[in-house]
């Protein structure tokens, strides 16, 4: 009995510690989908292959990007980009989440990109972001905030289409003011 008084009082320090924190649960979240795609001249195992791995991102997306734990393609891996952990995948797919950041409410930001065959020659590409925007002021933020995720994800998807394609990336647009 004195071991299980023991282990309750263990119990409540760790949660009273816990919630000593700032709590990074959001009360009322607006969880938000942008579903993107774009059609691709190339057979669906082909496109993967050149666009599908976990840090193929850094290319397409125009940004630095390193596996810095785990391995590319497996389970768990976590890549620099916002900290992003892979957490599923098929042959032709993976999702990823982001971490939850001390002091930061968590928006349960998570992506999955997709090749999906359309004919022997054809595919699909699909990229659907999903997160919760109620931590940005009013309406007209979270309104501006899905504007920029897609334009920036709609010009991923063009780029994805070009190197799948065999072509060549445009120079990446200038970012704050550099």
């Amino acid at each position: 009995m004195k071991r299980l008084g023991l282990v309750v009082a263990c119990v409540a320090c760790l949660v009273s510690g816990a919630n000593a924190q700032t709590s990074t649960v959001v009360e009322h979240p607006t969880y938000v989908s942008i579903p993107m795609e774009i059609t691709v001249n190339k057979p669906a195992a082909e496109v993967w292959k050149r666009v599908g791995k976990f840090c193929d991102i850094g290319e397409w997306l125009q940004i630095p990007c390193t596996i810095t734990s785990g391995k590319d393609g497996e389970f768990g891996a976590v890549r620099s980009v916002a900290g992003e952990v892979l957490v599923g995948k098929t042959d032709l797919s993976y999702s990823y989440t982001q971490t939850v950041k001390e002091g930061r409410p968590y928006n349960l930001y998570h992506g999955t990109l997709e090749a999906v065959p359309l004919t022997a020659t054809t595919t699909k590409i699909r990229y659907t972001l999903m997160f919760d925007n109620s931590m940005l002021a009013d309406d007209a933020a979270r309104q501006k905030d899905i504007q920029q995720k897609t334009a920036t994800f709609t010009r991923a998807l063009q780029n994805m289409k070009t190197l799948a394609e065999g072509g060549t990336l445009p120079p990446p647009p200038a970012r704050g003011g550099r």
